[in-house]
């Protein structure tokens, strides 16, 4: 079972999800109460996570039509999130290193994780 937060855990399901193409741009979402009928959670949780994702510009509500996904052009690039995540990587890092991972290994591994994960969006 994950620590990750439920919330958390429903941004990165959909995040996942658009990366792969499952979920496309402009594409309508569920509403909160069908999305927490689908995974048993409240509907407080995923309005938690639809309020981030919004926020960080993956998905928008437009009133009365309901919530769709972003072009990802108009995804923001978050600097703290971005710094968040390198010091992320430190901490993996790191323990790899007293792990004995080669580097080219664990270059390897992110490669491999990006490529599962749609590949790196390109910068316009």
């Amino acid at each position: 079972m994950s620590r990750k937060p439920l919330y958390e855990q429903v941004v990165y399901g959909i995040k996942q999800d658009i990366l792969l193409g499952i979920i496309e741009a402009d594409e309508k979402l569920p509403s909160v109460r069908e999305l927490a009928s689908q995974l048993l959670i409240n509907p407080n949780t995923i309005s938690k996570a639809y309020k981030q994702l919004e926020a960080e510009g993956v998905i928008m509500t437009i009133r009365g039509k309901g919530t769709f996904v972003a072009r990802q052009e108009t995804a923001q690039r978050d600097e703290r999130k971005v710094e968040s995540i390198k010091a992320k990587m430190k901490e993996v890092v790191i323990e790899a290193i007293y792990q004995n991972v080669e580097e080219t290994e664990l270059i390897s591994w992110i490669k491999d994780i990006v490529s599962e994960n749609g590949g790196m969006r390109n910068e316009g």
